[in-house]
C-alpha cells in the first residue's frame, strides 16, 4: 500500500499509481479523494464549467466493438441534425450563461461533413456573441480522426478545443476492442496533429473494460502525462447490447461495485498527477451511480457536460445502455446540474469558456 499520508508524495510511477487505484480501504480512499480536492483548488480553483453537449449527428464509418452507434449496428436510427437545430441549441447555451458548448458525432471525415463543422462553427461563433461573451461561445469538437488539414480548418473556423479518446493506451487491450483497420498509431497520431494545430487537446479512456488491469490503467495516466494533454473526458465501460464486447468472454477485472471505486480514484489519480488539466464528471458516472457526477466532482473533476440534443434524437445516440438524461428538457437539465453542483461545495461559473489553465500556462511559459 502506498503511503498517502504525505502530500507531498509523487505519484510518478506505474506502481504507485497502480497501487492508488486498487485502493479498496475506505478510510484511504477518502484521504486520497481529500488530497485531490486540495491539489484541485490550488491548481484550477473551486469553479465548475459546463459545456453544453449537442449531439449533431451518430452516423459512424468506425466500428468500434463497445459502441452502441458503430457502423455495422443495424439497429441504430440514423439522423442529422440541421444547421438550424444545432445553432439554436447552442444559441440557447449562450442565453443561459453556459459559455462553452461541445459538438460530437460519430466519425466521419468526407468533405460535405468537414464543410458543414465549418460552417456551423463559424455560425455559432458569430452569432452567440454578446457582452457577456464577447467572443461568442468557447466550441470544443469531437467528431474523431481527421487529416491535419482538415484540423487546421476547423481551427480556423472557430473550434479551440478538441477531444480525441484514445480509450486504452496499451496497444493490445486496443486491438480487442476495435476491428483491424481501426489503428492505434493513427490515433495517437491524430492527438499529436491535434497539438500542432494549436487546439487544447483532450482524449481519455474507459475504464472496466476486459482483460484490463491496474497496471495498464497507470500506463494511461503516465500516457496522458508524456502526451502533454490538456482536458480529459473519461468514463467507465459500460455495456451495449447491441456490440461484440458485451458478448466478450473475458474476465472482467474491474466491474461491479469496484467500477465505481476505481472512475473515482482514475478522476482523483490524474488530478495528483497532472494537476491543472480540466477533468470532466461524466454522464457514464451517473449511469453506475445515482450521484455519480457529484463524486466526480468531490474526487478532483471540474467540468460537467448538460444535455443539449433536441430530445427526440437522443435515444438514438446511445453509446451504451442505460444513459440518463433522455427524456429531460434543457431546463430540467441546467436546474438539476446546478443543484447537484452546489450539493458538493461547488459553484458553476457561468459565461467563461472555462479553459484548461494547463494550456494557458504553457502558453505564459513560452512568452
Amino acid at each position: 500500500m502506498v503511503n498517502i499520508m504525505n502530500y507531498e508524495i509523487k505519484y510518478d510511477t506505474r506502481d504507485n499509481i497502480a497501487s492508488l487505484l486498487s485502493e479498496n480501504n475506505p478510510k484511504q480512499v477518502e484521504l486520497i479523494r481529500k488530497m485531490a480536492h486540495d491539489v484541485l483548488l490550488e491548481n484550477c480553483g473551486s469553479g465548475v464549467y459546463y459545456r453544453g453537449l449537442i449531439e449533431f449527428s451518430n452516423r459512424c464509418v468506425s466500428d468500434c466493438y463497445y459502441c452502441g452507434i458503430r457502423r455495422s449496428n443495424a439497429d441504430v436510427n440514423r439522423f442529422d441534425l440541421t444547421m438550424d437545430e444545432i445553432v439554436d441549441s447552442a444559441l440557447w447555451c449562450a442565453k443561459n450563461g453556459y459559455g462553452s458548448i461541445v459538438l460530437q458525432s460519430g466519425e466521419n471525415s468526407s468533405r460535405d461533413f468537414i464543410d458543414f463543422v465549418c460552417r456551423a462553427v463559424e455560425t455559432i461563433k458569430k452569432r452567440s456573441i454578446s457582452e457577456e461573451l464577447p467572443n461568442g461561445l468557447g466550441v470544443t469538437l469531437c467528431i474523431g480522426e481527421q487529416s491535419e488539414a482538415d484540423y487546421a480548418r476547423l481551427f480556423a473556423a472557430g473550434a479551440h478545443r478538441y477531444l480525441l479518446r484514445i480509450e486504452t493506451s496499451n496497444r493490445e487491450l486496443f486491438k480487442t476492442i476495435h476491428p483491424e483497420a481501426q489503428s492505434f498509431d493513427n490515433r495517437v497520431e491524430c492527438l499529436r496533429r491535434l497539438k500542432r494545430t494549436g487546439f487544447q487537446v483532450g482524449t481519455g479512456v474507459m475504464y472496466g473494460l476486459p482483460g484490463q488491469t491496474y497496471q495498464m490503467l497507470a500506463d494511461d495516466i503516465l500516457f496522458f502525462k508524456d502526451m502533454d494533454i490538456d482536458m480529459l473526458g473519461m468514463g467507465p465501460y459500460i455495456r451495449h447490447s447491441s456490440t461484440p464486447l458485451k458478448k466478450n468472454e473475458n474476465q472482467f477485472i474491474i466491474e461491479g461495485d469496484d467500477l465505481l471505486r476505481v472512475s473515482l480514484l482514475m478522476i482523483a489519480a490524474c488530478r495528483l498527477v497532472l494537476k491543472d488539466i480540466n477533468i470532466a464528471a461524466t454522464t457514464a458516472l451517473q449511469t453506475i451511480d445515482p450521484t455519480g457526477r457529484e463524486k466526480g466532482l468531490s474526487f478532483g473533476a471540474n467540468v460537467v457536460m448538460p444535455q443539449l440534443t433536441p430530445v427526440d434524437y437522443r435515444k438514438s445516440y446511445l453509446l451504451y445502455d442505460n444513459k440518463p438524461c433522455q427524456e429531460d428538457t434543457k431546463e430540467e437539465c441546467k436546474n438539476c446540474l446546478s443543484a447537484r453542483v452546489g450539493s458538493v461545495g461547488r459553484e458553476v461559473h457561468y459565461n467563461e469558456w472555462g479553459d484548461s489553465p494547463h494550456f494557458k500556462r504553457k502558453g505564459e511559459s513560452k512568452n
